[in-house]
């Protein structure tokens, strides 16, 4: 049957897409392809963003946070009946996984994209999902239900789970709702805070325990099934490389599933789906353990389009939502499994907003630059553009690169030369840790698990000549640019300075400061050290918006741009971010407060002292939560609490002082 027959057969004209960023924009590409007419909804922050331009049309819904705006289904279904659609693609995250909105878009007669309600209500709470994977014979690892609110039934429970465990969140996913409990005192901390993100993100607090198997590798299998009972899997992603239990490296095939595990994960993935009558295209994830490859557990299904489909259709040669679309409109699956061939090796990697210098916090702010690089072989799924805004209260993933290529290792070359080429201004970003896990020689040789991103050798913060280069030529380039913008300049930059004392500029990149002085000849050759260490620099070439150096006998080209203080430099090394030091203080400048600020604009969700409290170093004053993450709020020191200056619910922008502290004499 063709596609024209199952629209027809449907009636699917128009697509609605109730979700945002780059996997709004990843669907309405398929649908243009496909024809469809296509329809955004926006929050009031993405007025302006990339998957608004890209739609056909678009529309408001009021507010500002997911509660008010993408998690209303009401005003989903009410948007698309204003749009003349027929049909709701849910994306992932959001109501993605939500049985009740999809009951909702079928009795309003729009196609929902995705499985019936029935099967995402089995597999939307953890909890059943382990008893359905149990009673069909797929292993799983020790667990138990998380009731009431007595830490020492708490301890009962876990002490027969086992030590160590995950306090798990029975609705979501995403690292969310999620907490490592060592020891049995760690507990009175960690349920509270997971059932606390757990209902935020998604409005069910339930939690309960799982055995924390380490070291381990997550592998998933890609499973897709129309409404006529074929059921096939497309083989499997490896998803090991995370933090704080969100995946952040992906890749199909894995490098450690042989025909034989693949088979048999591929089996228990189409027997679960099959038992619960799901079509769509689904995912079932698994543990496996890294001791011996072989073993492995039932971990989760996911409803839905995952965010590292791309690795898989790179490998098979579909494209997963063009199949949603058209099982969804009642049509077959034109392949068996005989027929699924996997070829070459593809890898994604997530680009984040977020800053390593300050612990890898969400970094909301607005793009002054979006750019990618000429490397060809790489996709890009992006949701964001020259000009686009990160809210603070939503998810921080700017995009996904995505490499194929014939072997594991060149698709690893390559997508680690895509990413430093990529120029992002604006916002603090997770690119260098990304090359460092794609440079990394554990990760080469196959042997990433869960744990890899615990080594702090790859945070990826830029090594020392990179950043002492980069800082040469943003201030060669500076002095360039002023010497081309006065009107009275007649000689090279700087010549009659020969003498004097050399001009010297300060520049920050995360903790650490460094000083550039130069001093140009009459030639215009530069003489230039770096906190006082010499340089061999020579000036090839002065270019619109940057220099081509010659830095210790390496020539390169380096791209400059800046926006007041902040410096970004680009080049085949990657980009640095620079912070250009005052040389004078402004007057009145100062503390901020006597007491912890908020890293980050967000929502205070909770707060754990008051007036008068005695607090010692770490202790935890004040939780807030930032692009659906939580972030704690420590004492550096010990010391007693003057005021709390703000409540729960409150909504506070970075740098703003949460708790006074007693001035101690």
């Amino acid at each position: 049957m063709s596609l024209e027959t199952y629209l027809t057969k449907r009636d699917i004209r128009t697509l609605l897409v109730a979700n945002r960023g780059e996997i709004a924009c990843r669907i309405f590409r398929t649908a243009r392809e496909m024809g469809l007419r296509t329809v955004a909804v926006y929050a009031d922050p993405d007025r302006g963003a990339r998957h608004v331009r890209e739609a056909d049309v678009a529309i408001r819904l009021p507010g500002n946070s997911p509660a008010e705006t993408y998690l209303v289904g009401e005003s989903i279904v009410a948007a698309a009946r204003h749009a003349q659609a027929d049909a709701v693609h849910p994306g992932y995250g959001f109501l993605a996984e939500d049985p009740a909105f999809a009951a909702t878009c079928d009795a309003a007669g729009l196609a929902f994209v995705g499985p019936a309600p029935a099967a995402i209500s089995e597999m939307a709470l953890k909890i059943r999902a382990k008893e359905l994977a149990a009673a069909s014979g797929v292993p799983l690892l020790p667990g138990a239900t998380l009731d009431g609110d007595d830490p020492d039934a708490w301890r009962d429970t876990a002490e027969a789970v086992g030590f160590p465990l995950l306090v798990k969140a029975s609705a979501g996913g995403g690292g969310r709702g999620m907490r490592r409990v060592d020891m049995p005192p760690d507990l009175a901390e960690a349920v509270p805070a997971a059932r606390r993100e757990a209902e935020s993100a998604f409005g069910d607090g339930t939690v309960f325990l799982e055995r924390l198997l380490d070291p381990v590798r997550h592998v998933e299998i890609q499973v897709v099934a129309d409404m006529h009972g074929n059921v096939v899997h497309l083989g499997e992603r490896d998803c090991s490389v995370q933090r704080r239990h969100q995946k952040v490296v992906e890749e199909a095939p894995s490098p450690v599933v042989t025909a034989e595990l693949r088979k048999a994960m591929g089996a228990a993935a189409c027997a679960l789906a099959a038992t619960i009558g799901y079509t769509g295209v689904g995912t079932v994830e698994f543990l496996v353990d890294a001791a011996d490859n072989e073993s492995f557990f039932f971990l989760e299904m996911n409803t839905r389009l995952q965010v590292e489909h791309p690795v898989t259709e790179a490998v098979t040669g579909l494209d997963l939502v063009r199949l949603q679309l058209e099982i969804a409109c009642g049509g077959e699956l034109g392949f068996t499994q005989d027929e699924v061939r996997l070829a070459g090796h593809a890898i994604e990697a997530r680009v984040y907003a977020e800053d390593p210098a300050q612990g890898w916090l969400p970094s909301p702010g607005h793009i002054e630059r979006w750019q990618t690089g000429p490397t060809a072989g790489i996709r890009w799924d992006a949701g964001v553009a020259d000009g686009s805004d990160v809210p603070a209260a939503f998810d921080p993933l700017l995009a996904k690169a995505i490499s194929h290529a014939g072997t594991r290792s060149e698709a690893a070359a390559r997508l680690a030369r895509g990413l430093r080429e990529l120029e992002v201004h604006g916002v603090a970003t997770n690119v260098g840790q990304l090359v460092a896990v794609l440079d990394d020689a554990r990760f080469l040789a196959g042997e990433a698990t869960t744990a890899l991103l615990e080594d702090p050798s790859l945070a990826g913060e830029p090594d020392q000549r990179a950043v002492e280069t980069a800082a040469i030529a943003a201030a060669l380039h500076g002095a360039l640019v002023r010497h081309a913008s006065d009107p009275h300049a007649f000689a090279p930059p700087a010549w009659r300075n020969l003498r004097s004392a050399p001009e010297r500029i300060e520049y920050d990149c995360g903790p650490r400061r460094l000083e550039v002085a130069y001093v140009f000849d009459r030639t215009g050759s530069p003489s230039v050290t770096v906190d006082a260490r010499p340089y061999d620099v020579r000036l090839d070439a002065h270019l619109p918006g940057g220099v081509c150096l010659s830095v210790d006998g390496l020539s390169a080209d380096f791209a400059v741009s800046d926006a007041g203080a902040d410096v970004y430099v680009n080049s085949s090394s990657g980009q640095v971010h620079l912070v250009e030091v005052p040389r004078f203080v402004p007057a009145g400048t100062g503390a901020a407060g006597a007491g912890p600020a908020a890293p980050v604009p967000g929502q205070v969700v909770a707060v754990l002292v008051a007036a008068g409290d005695s607090v010692t170093t770490g202790d935890t004053l004040v939780v807030m939560e930032a692009m659906k993450m939580e972030h704690r709020i420590t004492a550096a020191e010990d010391g007693v609490v003057a005021a709390v200056l703000v409540a729960v619910g409150d909504t506070v922008d970075a740098h703003e002082v949460l708790v006074h502290f007693e001035e101690t004499t």
